[in-house]
């Protein structure tokens, strides 16, 4: 069958020019800077992810007189048993889960940021719901890999890969196990990406005005990360105890409250805070590069960030 070359020069010009339309679109951009922002943070500081999975889903055994696990115990038990790489299990997806998932995250603020406050900065409040919008986005699209990605670093299961781990859970435990622990983690990630946009944002607006074009002004809004993350990482540690306990032990809970109640009365107050401090600095940490790093990407394309 003959076919037309000026019909076929055609349709491949059209399809060339609607690509350069595609990569040229702020939102399009914004989700580069973000996914290339999200692969250097997950890469830097996925052995404090994996320490604080494993600190919040080890059994409870502090019983008569025995030692209390801490994090530098189990960050060298893990350096012991499974040698210095085994920091970077569940890697994979969590590269699967963060690039795609920080990108949509930073494309999806930055279109509600452009639909409704392209006139004007956004109040603290209006910060919050700005933060918490984007991130329900991104999380709820991104909850199969994330619950792959918390058991691969849990250790308890065996997965030779992200997809077939993906296919497993579907195949033996249904549809459902792909997105449990969904309330958890919308508790956790909505308010956690809130607070921090409020008080990155308010922090900024309080540096002086010859500071933010100055050479330090990368390191300034470094800073600035680092204190929102602390206080948003604090505020919401609770909840992700609660969704790394459903996700991983899926057939024990039947949702989010009954797992709330175990963890209460297994362990007390002091439960909901496990793993606070390898959380706290990973999450602190990832979202200061992240952000650092997307604002100067977004600088260098032209765009306000």
């Amino acid at each position: 069958m003959n076919t037309d070359p000026g019909a076929a020069l055609t349709t491949a010009l059209w399809t060339q020019r609607k690509m350069e339309v595609v990569l040229a679109h702020p939102v399009f951009k914004a989700f580069l800077c973000g996914s290339l922002s999200g692969t250097c943070s997950t890469l830097l500081f996925q052995p404090l992810d994996l320490v604080k999975t494993r600190l919040q889903t080890r059994q409870n055994c502090v019983h008569n007189g025995s030692a209390r696990v801490g994090m530098v115990t189990v960050f060298l038990n893990v350096i012991r048993t499974e040698k210095l790489l085994g920091l970077w299990k569940g890697v994979s997806p969590s590269f699967a889960r963060c690039v795609p998932g920080v990108g949509l995250y930073f494309s999806s603020f930055f279109s509600l940021k452009q639909r409704f406050f392209s006139e004007r900065g956004p109040s603290a409040l209006e910060s919050v719901c700005l933060g918490a919008g984007a991130r329900t986005v991104a999380g709820v699209c991104m909850l199969p890999v994330t619950v792959v990605k918390t058991r691969f670093e849990s250790g308890r299961y065996s997965y030779s890969s992200v997809s077939g781990a993906l296919l497993s859970m579907y195949r033996t435990e249904g549809l459902r196990s792909l997105f449990s622990g969904l309330t958890a983690t919308l508790l956790r990630d909505a308010p956690f990406s809130g607070i921090y946009v409020m008080f990155y944002t308010q922090s900024k607006k309080n540096l002086p005005p010859e500071l933010v074009s100055a050479p330090c002004a990368p390191l300034l809004n470094f800073s600035c990360g680092i204190f929102a993350g602390v206080l948003a990482s604090l505020v919401t540690q609770p909840a992700d105890v609660v969704k790394t306990r459903v996700q991983v032990s899926p057939g024990k809970f039947g949702g989010t409250k009954e797992a709330i109640v175990y963890i209460f009365r297994t362990d007390g107050v002091r439960g909901f805070f496990r793993g606070a401090v390898p959380r706290c600095l990973r999450r602190t940490l990832m979202a200061a590069m992240a952000w650092t790093v997307y604002e100067q990407l977004m600088a260098k394309m032209g765009l306000k960030s």
